[in-house]
Parts: C-alpha cells; sequence; structure tokens
C-alpha cells in the first residue's frame, strides 16, 4: 500500500518498486548546510489578510492551511507548490517578507553562527511552534532562525513535520 503523504508519478512507480522507501532514504541522507535545515515560513506582510487570502486560495490555488486572528491581528497560512509555507501577516508591513529557517537547536545554531561574527537583532522571542531570532542579513533582507518545540501545535503545516531530518 502506498503512502500518501509522498505522490509519484507511473514512471517512478515502474522503474523503483519501492518508491516510499528510497523518498525516505533521499531524506534522511540529506545534508544541512551549516546549521540550516530548511526554509520553512515565508513570512509576508499583507495590507489587507482577506483579499490575500481569497487571491491565494481561489486565483492561484493554494491550500489553505490554518487562518488565525488573535491577539489583535490576523495571519494565515497557505502551501503553494513544493516550497515553503506562506505566511500572510496582518501586523508585517506590506510588501514585506522574512526567510524563517528552521534549525536543529536554536542555542547551538546561535553559539555557531555568533563564532562567524552573527548577530541577532534584538533577544530570542516565542512563536507558536517555539523560540526564534531575527536578523538582517548586510543589505537589511530580514531572516530568521527557528527551533520547532512545539510541532504541529496550529495543526499539520506540512508533510515534512513527520520525515527524519538529516
Amino acid at each position: 500500500m502506498e503512502n500518501q503523504r509522498f505522490r509519484f508519478s507511473e514512471t517512478e512507480r515502474h522503474f523503483n518498486p519501492d518508491p516510499v522507501k528510497s523518498k525516505l532514504e533521499a531524506l534522511m541522507n540529506k545534508k544541512k548546510d551549516g546549521p540550516f535545515w530548511r526554509l520553512r515560513y515565508l513570512y509576508m506582510g499583507s495590507s489587507n489578510v482577506q483579499k490575500d487570502v481569497d487571491y491565494y486560495g481561489e486565483v492561484l490555488g493554494a491550500k489553505k492551511i490554518w487562518d488565525i486572528s488573535s491577539f489583535g491581528t490576523r495571519v494565515a497560512a497557505f502551501k503553494l507548490g513544493e516550497g515553503p509555507t506562506l505566511l500572510l501577516a496582518e501586523h508585517r508591513p506590506a510588501p514585506s517578507s522574512i526567510l524563517i529557517f528552521e534549525v536543529d537547536d536554536l542555542r547551538v545554531a546561535s553559539e555557531e553562527l555568533r563564532k562567524r561574527g552573527w548577530e541577532p537583532l534584538g533577544e530570542r522571542f516565542e512563536i507558536p511552534e517555539g523560540p526564534c531570532y531575527r536578523f538582517n542579513d548586510p543589505s537589511g533582507n530580514p531572516l530568521a532562525l527557528l527551533q520547532i518545540t512545539r510541532p504541529n501545535v496550529l495543526g499539520k503545516i506540512t508533510e515534512e513535520n513527520d520525515n527524519p531530518r538529516g
């Protein structure tokens, strides 16, 4: 019985009798680049969340994962293709985006990066899934590091949550 977390073409099934095992082996053997594991979220500002939710869902065909209004703001999560989850955030200025990279251990990653001259913007802070540090690259592009300590706190975000890391 084929695992429903993965989709395979007829060609993949023809040339590989166990495509699930092959995909899992590829994920397990994936090497990380330094302390970063993967781009988890693209955190985008929105001037009108409802208009953006309609556009991403109805026009682009993105799958809405969740849509939450809390603490005086609204954030909606979408999957559009194979990349990171898109977060449309009312409290972020539009247009803007923050690349949020997942790390295995925020303390270890930040210590390793500090040795290379990295500096966070402000103190460590929490989002629903876990602790983060925000920082900018030399050109001022915003980025963040996130350690997932509370997986699926907002519901299942992506299929990759259940896959082993390499």
